[in-house]
């Protein structure tokens, strides 16, 4: 299909001149950690693409740790964010946070003081030099602002900036924000949602609730 992407390739994008741009991948074929679970059409870009792209994005995420990173399809994935995983963390209930048991061979793999996923929706986009904490969870359709740190939950369609991150706005009101829920444009063929691509770069929600 003109002008859509096709979700097997690596590098997605072609230059005016025939050459592949070599700083922007699809996340889910270059991936295939454990414990990463990645949406189609979900890509990433760097000025310096590395080998390992799973750990330049989640260096805390170990194979075989409790937790989990889940990021939609369709996401977008500016240069320089950082996923800071639940593997990263310290326990914090004692007299100190020094981790002890990761020196002993023994007790390495039992050391898990935190297990939850970090979970990203669809259609986000993570602004150049974002920080994402262990745990939070983005709703779709969300925008995060270049260099925010963001914790805990953030809401559907918000846009959020600083650090900590704070909702600045929404970018529909809440009875559109619960029909492009429902829409769920995401989950469409390739080919459906192909064609309806001006509605969506449009922001006609009542011509994609046509389709």
């Amino acid at each position: 299909m003109p002008g859509f992407p096709d979700p097997g390739r690596t590098y997605p994008i072609e230059l005016p001149d025939g050459s592949t741009h070599k700083g922007t991948v699809f996340l889910n074929q270059v991936i295939e950690h454990p414990n990463f679970e990645i949406g189609a059409y979900t890509y990433a870009s760097d000025f310096d693409p590395p080998d390992d792209w799973a750990t330049r994005l989640a260096p805390y995420l170990f194979e075989g740790g409790p937790d989990r990173l889940i990021i939609g399809k369709f996401c977008q994935i500016a240069s320089g964010v950082r996923f800071i995983t639940s593997g990263a963390n310290h326990a914090t209930d004692g007299a100190t946070t020094f981790p002890f048991p990761i020196f002993d061979p023994a007790q390495i793999g039992s050391y898990r003081p935190d297990s939850r996923d970090t979970v990203i929706g669809h259609d986000v986009w993570l602004g150049y030099g974002a920080t994402v904490c262990p745990g939070a969870r983005i709703g779709s359709g969300v925008i995060v602002g270049a260099g925010a740190v963001v914790r805990g939950t953030v809401p559907d369609y918000s846009v959020v900036v600083g650090n900590p991150a704070q909702v600045v706005r929404m970018r529909f009101n809440a009875d559109d924000v619960k029909r492009l829920r429902d829409i769920a444009w995401w989950d469409w063929p390739a080919d459906k949602v192909a064609r309806a691509a001006p509605a969506l770069l449009a922001g006609d929600i009542s011509a994609l609730e046509s389709f």
